[in-house]
């Protein structure tokens, strides 16, 4: 793919010389709509155009009449052009466009996965030209566009829809690849701007005619322009087909025909051309077809057996016969058309081991490997050794930023190969994770267990089974996971690396059933073999399980202290920040201290973590780091941040394609919306989960149970509330308890013995009894367990030391919950006036935390004992407008009016760039708007708005 990105050298210019310096005809509409399109963007608000046709029908002509009118209307115009062999590159052509000349890009991101970290670059280099000008982004031949460069395209005009940036692809109707489809699909649900060039009207095909020959077509001319369809490109090149064999005659302002035997096909004109040229010009022609659209003469040489000086008189006939460009590096078809009449002429027989021997003379002078995988491809093999070991390294290069793509190549490449070939099941295995990491799961598992049928030895399955195994740990389906492990382990003559990694795997899997026992037996000798390890992230992953395992026992000290060392070493050691979610010890720390009475910390932790996992580009972890933030800011109280994160951690997983939902951050949404009192989106929410999740065993469903049983209590269904808990939180071994943060215990109990299950409510007693027994150190586990005794036995002085001991934790819902139970519990006792101190409390704590639902429910009580109420002062679910906008929102508005970007906006406020883009979208829904441009003109008008002030 090239970048026509500077002036000089605009789209259309190379490769479509077929019209140049002739009038854009038939297109009025169409150039209407852009021009439409223009002037949205220069008002602000982004815009996608996407212009479809047949090939010639004048895709590239109308995007280079669109890049002359918006450089002229002062648009930064950024343009790439696609090529057919760009369809296994690695990397994205637009991000080279960009070029980066003001020094901002974002170092390349050392991982796997570099997805993330690509669309947040591009995204950076954009916002920040749009803030200077205007931005038209413009891809011609977008069906050819390399996997990366399609990701963006589907991405990005959404992400970025309120910023100064109008879209435009170029596209070949009725394109077979499933990626370009997609992105179809995606620029449709956002509204953009479809337009279809069809062909010309017949009177046009004159104008185009009259202005090549300088003379209006004769009748019969006018006939033969009729065999086109109304392709302007094949009009062009039918009526210089004419004027190169004098076959036309000009006579009083007429061109006729001098005779009929003139070929209407455009593949008969183009061979009738090449009939007239020299032989040299012919075979290189013929050699360049299989190359590709620009070709090196170089290479053509080689392919001939010729020397390159050799070729000189046959390239100047191509150029004069103006089938071929030479004006950039490469010698280039003026249009993929006559590449593809040359191809086609070829016999099939002929075309195959062309492509067959490019391959090899490319791998040898060390082309691209993207560029060697496409000849191999249509050369439909066989394939010798030097080939395998080139197209494996294409694949793995092209999975770091389309996993799809690369899993697409390795199938394909696997299928030159014959059955039993180890490097065939070795490319399906890679194909197979790869696919895991994308939408297509089902389709990565449904080859997995293909593969599996074909008798395959015992390492080679083993490696297979671990795959399967790790692509459903990160589906939720652990129980699935753990069924390939065991059979893995059960094979003869793995190698010891290898069967660490599954115990590992496997043992990790025990921990997110919630099997600490099953998870400890797993563990014998492995956590000493990994300490004894000279990588890094084996010894931190060690430590994260062990920490894990005493956690969930209730050795809550121990498990912090070992977690807190994880963290350290991996600041260390980036090889270890490439382990798995929740293995990931920076995400597991934060779940450790929102149990413990160092919650303050854990957003500090949060943050640092995040920040550095998209600094490197570690896409795959960010719903993890956002749903994590989520849970910590709701044991702080702060909902609407917390609504916040889960929101972002859900949109970031879709940029992703990561199938699986996170069922936490739907499960945190799910209880904001109970506490604002929107149970309507609540439900909404819930069925999501619920979709999502199995049963209360796999991983995040205790939080799914959880939120079940809290819309239930919301709705006053008592019975079904507790029974939504019983299967989940019966246990009075604190394992369970310890999967949601300590604040949501007490409700547990009170859920329990509102619906009259007495047994419930002891067993998370019990439970709290355990955990205080195993670790002492923790204030917060007594103030619960205090808040759950209170709560079982109508225990008022209890309860009394659970509000004591809440108000130095910084839980806020806590607090406001024991204080409204004492309150409840002192009033039964007929002394009102010392229990409205405790609602009153509860009220302003629940109003501070965006708990509306909460408020009123307290508010009506306190108008029972005549005290007059006041509104909430945190109401940000209300009617839309400036005091609807949340603390945090309103935080981000005066930097906006200065004029920075959301990377910058999120650099300066400490917190991720997808949490601003949230934000963003939050602040446009409340106040209407749909660009940065409108919301600067508001907050100007209204006289600004910063930290809160009304």
């Amino acid at each position: 793919m090239r970048s026509t990105d500077p002036a000089g050298d605009r789209p259309g210019g190379r490769g479509n010389q077929a019209m140049k310096g002739l009038r854009l005809r038939g297109r009025g509409r169409e150039m209407a709509a852009v021009r439409e399109a223009l002037d949205a963007v220069r008002g602000g608000r982004g815009a996608c155009v996407v212009v479809e046709g047949a090939p010639g029908v004048g895709k590239s002509r109308l995007l280079a009449e669109l890049d002359d009118l918006a450089r002229r209307s002062g648009f930064d115009v950024v343009s790439v052009r696609a090529d057919e062999l760009d369809q296994y590159a690695a990397g994205a052509a637009l991000q080279s466009a960009l070029q980066f000349s003001d020094g901002s890009e974002r170092a390349a991101a050392a991982t796997d996965d570099q997805r993330l970290w690509l669309l947040d670059s591009i995204t950076d280099a954009l916002e920040d030209r749009a803030q200077r000008a205007p931005v038209a982004v413009l891809v011609d031949d977008a069906q050819w566009a390399d996997p990366a460069t399609l990701l963006v395209l589907r991405t990005l005009p959404r992400r970025l829809a309120a910023s100064r940036i109008l879209w435009v692809l170029a596209v070949r109707s009725e394109t077979e690849r499933p990626t370009v489809a997609r992105v179809r699909e995606d620029l449709e649900r956002l509204g953009a701007r479809w337009l279809t060039l069809g062909p010309l009207p017949q009177q046009e095909l004159h104008h185009i005619a009259a202005e090549v020959l300088g003379a209006k077509p004769s009748p019969g001319l006018a006939r033969l322009l009729g065999g086109v369809a109304g392709n302007p490109f094949l009009a062009i090149e039918l009526v210089r087909a004419f004027a190169d064999t004098d076959a036309v005659k000009v006579e009083a302002g007429v061109a006729s025909l001098l005779h009929d035997g003139i070929p209407v096909g455009f593949r008969r004109s183009v061979a009738a051309r090449l009939d007239r040229l020299p032989e040299d010009a012919v075979r290189l022609l013929q050699i360049g077809s299989v190359l590709g659209r620009e070709f090196d003469l170089g290479t053509a040489a080689r392919m001939l057996g010729r020397q390159t000086g050799s070729l000189l008189s046959g390239v100047e006939a191509a150029l004069n016969a103006g089938l071929l460009s030479g004006d950039g590096p490469r010698l280039a078809f003026r249009h993929d058309l006559m590449r593809q009449a040359v191809h086609e002429n070829l016999a099939p027989a002929v075309r195959t081991a062309l492509h067959r021997e490019a391959a090899d003379i490319l791998r040898g002078i060390g082309a691209r490997s993207a560029e060697v995988a496409w000849h191999v491809v249509l050369s439909g093999g066989p394939v010798d050794d030097d080939a395998v070991t080139t197209l494996t390294t294409a694949v793995r290069e092209l999975s770091a930023s389309a996993p799809d793509a690369a899993a697409d190549l390795a199938q394909q490449i696997a299928g030159l190969l014959p059955l039993h070939d180890r490097r065939r099941i070795a490319l399906l295995t890679d194909a197979a994770e790869y696919l895991g990491r994308t939408r297509r799961v089902h389709q990565a598992l449904e080859l997995v267990d293909a593969t599996l049928s074909d008798r395959l030895e015992p390492l080679q399955e083993a490696r297979l089974r671990l795959v399967a195994a790790e692509i459903h740990q990160a589906a939720g389906d652990d129980a699935a996971a753990m069924t390939h492990l065991q059979q893995a382990l059960a094979l003869p003559g793995l190698p010891a690396d290898l069967r660490v990694r599954l115990l590992k795997t496997k043992a990790t899997g025990h921990v997110y059933l919630g099997d600490i026992t099953a998870a400890e037996q797993t563990d014998v000798g492995l956590v000493e073999a990994s300490y004894r390890s000279e990588d890094p992230a084996v010894v931190v992953s060690a430590m994260v399980f062990q920490s894990q395992t005493f956690f969930y026992r209730g050795r809550l000290a121990r498990a912090l202290e070992l977690a807190e060392e994880a963290t350290a070493r991996a600041g260390t050691e980036s090889g270890v920040l490439h382990l798995r979610p929740p293995r990931i010890p920076a995400l597991w720390l934060a779940t450790v201290l929102s149990a413990t009475d160092r919650l303050a910390d854990t957003e500090r932790v949060l943050r640092e973590g995040q920040r550095e996992a998209e600094a490197l580009g570690l896409g795959w972890s960010l719903p993890h780091w956002h749903a994590s933030r989520a849970c910590a800011l709701y044991e702080q109280g702060a909902l609407d941040d917390a609504a916040v994160e889960a929101e972002s951690s859900l949109m970031v997983a879709d940029e992703l394609e990561i199938t699986q939902l996170n069922l936490q951050a739907l499960s945190v949404l799910v209880l904001v919306e109970i506490r604002r009192g929107d149970l309507a989106k609540a439900r909404d929410q819930l069925r999501a989960a619920e979709a999502g999740s199995g049963t209360s065993t796999q991983r995040f469903g205790l939080w799914v149970s959880l939120a079940r049983a809290c819309l239930a209590d919301s709705e006053g269904r008592d019975a079904a509330a507790a029974a939504a808990l019983g299967g989940s939180f019966a246990d009075a071994e604190p394992t369970q308890l310890l999967a949601v943060p300590p604040s949501h215990w007490p409700g547990i109990a009170r859920m329990a013995l509102r619906g009259e299950d007495l047994s419930l409510a002891q067993a998370v007693s019990g439970a709290l009894r355990t955990l205080a027994e195993q670790d002492g150190s923790q204030q917060i586990i007594g103030t619960v367990r205090a808040h759950v005794d209170g709560l079982l036995h109508n225990d008022r002085g209890a309860l009394a030391s659970a509000v004591t001991g809440y108000r130095s934790t910084g839980r806020r819902l806590a607090l406001a919950a024991v204080c409204e139970d004492l309150g409840d519990l002192v009033a039964a006792s007929g002394d009102t006036t010392s229990a409205i101190p405790y609602f009153e409390e509860a009220g302003e704590l629940a109003s501070a935390s965006g708990a509306l639902r909460d408020h009123e429910r307290i508010m009506r009580r306190l108008r029972q004992f005549g005290v007059r109420t006041a509104a909430p002062r945190h109401h940000t679910t209300g009617a839309p407008g400036w005091e609807s906008l949340t603390e945090s929102e309103r935080k981000l508005v005066p930097l906006v009016v200065e004029g920075l970007t959301n990377r910058a906006i999120a650099d300066r406020l400490y917190v991720s760039v997808h949490t601003v883009n949230t934000h963003m979208k939050h602040i446009f829904t409340k106040l209407g708007i749909n660009t940065r441009v409108e919301l600067t003109r508001l907050a100007i008008e209204r006289g600004g708005i910063s930290d809160g002030a009304h």
